[in-house]
């Protein structure tokens, strides 16, 4: 019988996490113009805008310090002059995609992430939200969130937001362990999380979520434990228990804080998510999807038993929209046909928008195929299953998936007919392995890819 270590050394491979099929990495941007994105989006708006509104998520870059652990798109600086200057780019951005639009914007989901969103104040968060509402309306029931910072988020920040709508707010915490802390570079006391939680509910919140990152450096099982113990004390109403993606060739990522010796094995580190999920099971919390966990009462729960929960570059959502316009260096849209990136550079971004230019760098076009393959993705991420006919595969096709899927069902990771999929309990674990046996474009040894992907465990 295979044992789950000798799972987990099998299929700890380099590979995506699937918030977009296809992966970024493999977008064929030599097919991918202006034209042809404005073309595209004019029709995913028309069909999405009247029934559905569209979801905008703002990348807000700054931070004040650099966190060791983190792979996101960041500019460090201490210098809040760039507020203003950055937030007009923003709101010239915008005004853009507006023109673009036939008919007045309506919003059903908003996201403020970085970065560290709470490094901007609060009146200039107050002038970005009213600059972007003078252009559109909410909808009847909007899905507003934003992430901040525990050591600078303020009252004010809470309260202004709260007065736009937004009703989610995400606090990044990792690990309380001090030892942590410094390999990574981010010094912030349970106190300082303890207060904004308290802060967020009394002024009316609904969702309060929680970042918790396993298979961090010199990370061990009782930090885990005084971790999740202090996290379930203060009740979010969601989690997300992150997997660390070690990443370090990626330029000024900064994960040079550490040793790669001084990271759990792979082995450790499953050991690790298994401690954090029992407890958080046992606390009253739900796994849903891949790294999340919520109480029965939040929205992200509900939306998992209604089989409603969705994927995209915001990770996962309870709004599905066809229409997901990204603002801000490096931010990625996704209008169903299409994927668009920003210019990623921050001061080429702020050059472009002010010259009146889209910022838009790359991108890709979704073939027929690429819709198909990405349906069965979404739903084994969101799902656990998904179901087809054979009458959706050529037989060439037929045969090459399932070869690739015998091979993980003989693992008892997953069941599979000629009427659809199913991921089995011992399969959760492996999501993207599944998933990458759906994937066309990962045709290449492993060995291309892992200066490309985290590794999946």
């Amino acid at each position: 019988m295979i044992t789950p270590e000798s799972l987990i050394r099998k299929y700890n491979v380099p590979g995506p996490r699937y918030t977009s099929y296809p992966t970024v990495p493999h977008w064929k941007t030599d097919a991918f113009d202006q034209h042809r994105w404005q073309q595209r989006l004019n029709t995913a708006f028309a069909d999405s805008n009247y029934t559905d509104g569209i979801s905008l998520y703002i990348h807000l870059p700054y931070c004040e310090s650099l966190c060791t652990f983190c792979g996101c798109n960041k500019h460090i600086t201490r210098n809040h002059a760039v507020e203003t200057p950055y937030i007009d780019a923003l709101l010239t951005e915008w005004e853009l995609y507006c023109d673009w639009f036939p008919e007045r914007p309506r919003i059903a989901e908003l996201h403020l992430g970085g970065g560290t969103p709470s490094f901007f104040s609060p009146h200039e968060l107050r002038r970005l939200l009213t600059g972007i509402f003078r252009w559109a309306d909410p909808t009847e029931a909007p899905d507003f969130g934003w992430e901040g910072h525990p050591n600078n988020t303020t009252h004010e920040h809470l309260q202004t937001l709260y007065e736009f709508g937004f009703r989610r707010v995400s606090f990044g915490v990792q690990d309380y362990d001090p030892v942590v802390q410094q390999a990574i570079h981010r010094h912030q006391p349970v106190e300082n999380v303890e207060q904004v939680t308290r802060w967020a509910r009394e002024i009316g919140y609904t969702s309060i979520s929680h970042d918790l990152v396993f298979g961090l450096p010199f990370q061990r099982k009782q930090a885990i434990v005084h971790t999740v113990h202090q996290t379930l004390r203060l009740r979010p109403d969601r989690i997300s228990f992150y997997s660390y993606a070690h990443v370090p060739w990626i330029k000024g990522n900064g994960q040079r804080g550490f040793r790669d010796e001084d990271l759990p094995t792979a082995d450790e580190k499953r050991a690790l998510y298994e401690t954090g999920r029992k407890l958080l099971e046992a606390g009253g919390y739900t796994e849903i999807g891949m790294d999340h966990f919520a109480l029965p009462h939040d929205s992200l729960y509900r939306a998992a038993q209604a089989g409603t929960l969705h994927r995209n570059f915001m990770g996962y959502t309870t709004a599905k929209s066809n229409v997901l316009i990204g603002l801000g260096a490096s931010a990625i849209s996704d209008i169903g046909t299409a994927f668009g990136q920003n210019e990623k550079e921050l001061a080429r971004y702020l050059r472009q928008v002010r010259s009146g230019e889209s910022p838009l760098l790359r991108g890709h076009l979704l073939s027929h195929d690429d819709r198909f393959i990405r349906y069965h993705i979404l739903n084994i991420m969101c799902r656990f299953e998904t179901t087809w006919t054979l009458a959706d595969w050529s037989a060439n096709d037929w045969i090459a998936l399932t070869i690739r899927l015998e091979a993980l069902r003989q693992d008892g990771l997953v069941e599979y007919d000629e009427t659809g999929l199913r991921v089995l309990p011992q399969g959760r674990p492996f999501l993207r392995n599944i998933c990458m046996a759906f994937d066309r474009y990962l045709n290449h040894p492993v060995a291309e890819t892992s200066r490309v992907f985290s590794q999946t465990v």
